[in-house]
């Protein structure tokens, strides 16, 4: 990851300029990029960096904007979201997205695997098997058991589903 550090940090700089100390941003990006090479491979870790920065990155702006109500000069957390979406959409999927990894974070170890690998990566109940050395059946059973885990968890946090169009 360390090739992506110098764009990583000019495009920070960029996108977010109220934000003065991008190396807190930059480290906490990489210490979470780990944590979820912890739970498997990660297919584009650069994609998942620079998403993760982001995030970082709002949730200060955020974070400055309830702290001075008075919207002195900084920067609209809303303005710097996706453009391809509207700004409150964008905002809510940031957030959707992170309560889903929070949610397989907390899976007990095997059910984060097998989740993560089906879920997120999109392999079979048998390429999952022979990945893990496991059997099918057990492949199957943990993953719903991690399936249901997650949807007791966000129900716990209040997440209700937006209806799809």
């Amino acid at each position: 990851m360390l090739p992506h550090e110098a764009k990583l940090r000019a495009w920070l700089r960029g996108r977010f300029p109220a934000i003065r100390d991008t190396d807190d941003l930059v480290q906490e990006a990489y210490a979470r990029l780990l944590q979820a090479y912890a739970t498997g491979p990660i297919a584009c870790p650069r994609a998942l960096l620079f998403v993760t920065a982001r995030n970082l990155a709002l949730n200060q702006l955020r974070h400055r904007r309830v702290e001075r109500p008075d919207g002195a000069a900084e920067i609209d957390a809303l303005a710097v979201a996706d453009e391809r979406e509207g700004a409150p959409e964008a905002l809510a999927q940031a957030e959707d997205f992170q309560l889903l990894i929070r949610a397989i974070e907390a899976l007990p170890e095997r059910c984060r695997q097998i989740v993560t690998l089906r879920k997120i990566y999109g392999l079979s109940q048998q390429e999952i098997a022979v990945r893990l050395g496991i059997s099918e059946h057990t492949v199957e059973a943990q993953g719903g058991i991690g399936l249901r885990k997650c949807i007791e968890y966000f129900r716990r946090h209040g997440y209700r589903p937006k209806p799809r169009p």
